[in-house]
């Protein structure tokens, strides 16, 4: 088992491209092709998760904060980030984070925040914009249903909860080979007609150099044509938070306790009380003040994040009931969706929650 191993499949589940562009996710320490003897799954890395490591004899930690945000221009070990990036090469211990591109897809950290509440009708909050494509290629209508299989299995033609969704329409193209051309059909030197299928499909952006390559690979002619169009159309899979309905209607006080209960939180920060109940609740992992106007605008009686400042309470405008549980209570529960991702895959392979608590905030009650 490589390190690449592990990278593919947490890669499968949530795209590297689709950390956002302030983002530092990816291998940050460490060689993707070096054998993995164990995974350590942590939130943070910090000095005590690389000797955890080394003792539990992991030689991969997949985190969900990157250990590197900001450039380092030297590595002296005049602070934490330094001294665990020393650490880690020292005992050849890679370094993995899987940060924004988990928080953007449905199934990733939101939804697993979403699952602790029992949340139904679950939907991204606000869907990332420009992730989606279209392609246009031209195939003989004999080779047709081939390239769309090859298209499909790539990625492209899902639309919600459909796949393998394409439009086709049948006509003829012309074309007229030197002699330089390797010719499918047709003669050199002599314009030729034919019957063609216009495929179209849908794809999501990240995919686009594995689709034009495998368009190429499986096409019968020597130049493929085709077409990539930019669509204005947001994906309902891809975005930031999640937004569900509770079983029933809850007040604030009730959801504060459930909170409390099932995040294990000593203190939860929230505007006044609107002695309103709770159906529809709206939730972000994290920092997730730039939401409160998108859980507004879709209905939501309460927002759960964490990170708001002073003045971001008084955006709720007695319009919304906001709870901040904090940074890593939101996350927590991101480790065990990881170790989830990876046993599901390698069920006979050492991935390991990490048994240290990285929380730096600590609360005198």
């Amino acid at each position: 088992m490589k390190i690449s191993d592990i990278i593919k499949c947490l890669e499968d589940f949530a795209p590297a491209a689709l950390q956002e562009d302030y983002d530092n996710a990816g291998l940050i320490v460490g060689n993707t092709i070096d054998e993995c003897k164990g995974v350590l799954v942590t939130l943070d890395v910090t000095e005590k998760i690389i000797a955890e490591a080394q003792k539990k004899k992991c030689n991969l930690i997949v985190a969900h904060h990157p250990i590197i945000f900001k450039s380092l221009k030297k590595i002296n070990g005049k602070n934490y980030v330094e001294r665990t990036i020393i650490a880690a090469i020292k005992n050849n211990v890679a370094i993995y984070a899987i940060h924004t591109n988990l928080d953007n897809v449905l199934n990733g950290v939101n939804y697993k925040i979403a699952q602790k509440l029992q949340l139904q009708n679950i939907q991204v909050l606000s869907s990332k914009k420009n992730s989606l494509k279209k392609l246009v290629t031209f195939s003989p209508i004999d080779y047709a249903e081939e390239i769309r299989n090859v298209l499909f299995k790539t990625g492209a033609g899902t639309i919600g909860k459909y796949s393998e969704c394409s439009y086709n329409i049948e006509g003829w193209g012309t074309f007229k080979a030197n002699e330089n051309t390797k010719l499918f059909v047709g003669k050199k030197g002599t314009r030729h007609t034919e019957n063609e299928t216009r495929i179209e499909v849908i794809f999501p952006d990240h995919l686009q150099q594995k689709m034009i390559q495998n368009l190429k690979a499986a096409h019968p002619y020597e130049e493929v044509a085709y077409d990539i169009y930019f669509l204005a159309n947001e994906r309902n899979d891809i975005g930031s938070g999640i937004i569900g309905n509770l079983h029933k209607a809850i007040s604030e006080e009730e959801l504060l306790t459930r909170l409390k209960k099932e995040f294990k939180l000593m203190v939860i920060r929230h505007t006044f009380f609107l002695h309103k109940k709770i159906t529809k609740v709206a939730l972000c992992g994290g920092a997730g003040s730039f939401l409160i106007d998108a859980a507004k605008e879709a209905g939501a009686q309460a927002f759960i994040t964490s990170d708001l400042k002073y003045h971001e309470f008084f955006d709720a405008d007695k319009m919304i009931f906001l709870a901040d549980i904090g940074h890593f209570e939101s996350e927590q529960f991101t480790v065990e969706l990881l170790v989830e991702i990876l046993q599901e895959k390698f069920p006979n392979f050492a991935v390991l929650k990490t048994e240290t608590n990285t929380n730096p905030v600590n609360y005198f009650v």
